[in-house]
């Protein structure tokens, strides 16, 4: 009971869309009709600029860390595991929102910070360094799914854990198909920090 309790709070939390919030209360707007669609915090950035952005990727990260410790407290490190999983599933297909969320990246990001300092260093200066050759937000996102799915391991022997990351790894992968086969296409354009006012 207690795990499946980690579950819907998980759940609930991760649908929670910071990204649709806050721009219908500052922008007073609907992201998911903007930019790319999606809502997420690099969509923000791009439609509305780095304040935007980054106040979406805090408020994503943190309520994954919630979950995840919410999830702790009940279930220990499974209960962790689950509610971090849930999270990320309400994230992408929030149940507020007609399930139709962000691709789980910032939520991804608090997985890994969850599991080690250390990861979550590594995964910031993947993301960096990514930025810094590809200019592609979907580039960096999914070069840091791939090295918490394959990096895990390093850190822990905990095999609730290395489920976790593995499956975090391959939503945001999934979540990323689209731009995978622009990219593939050599279609998939640059990112850019948008500027609309309030």
């Amino acid at each position: 009971m207690k795990l499946l309790l980690c579950a819907i709070i998980g759940y609930l939390l991760g649908s929670v869309s910071v990204s649709i919030l806050v721009t219908k209360y500052i922008f007073h707007a609907d992201l998911r009709r903007q930019g790319s669609g999606n809502a997420g915090a690099t969509n923000a950035a791009r439609v509305y600029g780095l304040g935007a952005g980054v106040l979406t990727f805090a408020g994503d990260f943190a309520k994954s860390i919630l979950a995840m410790l919410l999830g702790r407290g009940l279930g220990g490190v499974t209960g962790l595991a689950i509610g971090g999983a849930a999270c990320l599933l309400g994230h992408c297909f929030p149940v507020y929102f007609k399930f139709k969320g962000g691709k789980a990246v910032s939520a991804g990001a608090a997985v890994g910070l969850m599991i080690d300092w250390r990861l979550f260093v590594i995964l910031v200066a993947v993301f960096g360094l990514m930025a810094l050759l590809s200019k592609r937000a979907s580039v960096c996102s999914m070069a840091c799914a791939v090295v918490l799915a394959a990096s895990t391991p390093l850190f822990t022997k905990e095999p609730m854990l290395i489920a976790l990351a593995v499956f975090t790894g391959l939503l945001v992968l999934v979540m990323h198909r689209a731009n995978l086969r622009r990219l593939l296409r050599g279609e998939e354009p640059p990112f850019r920090l948008g500027s609309r006012k309030k």
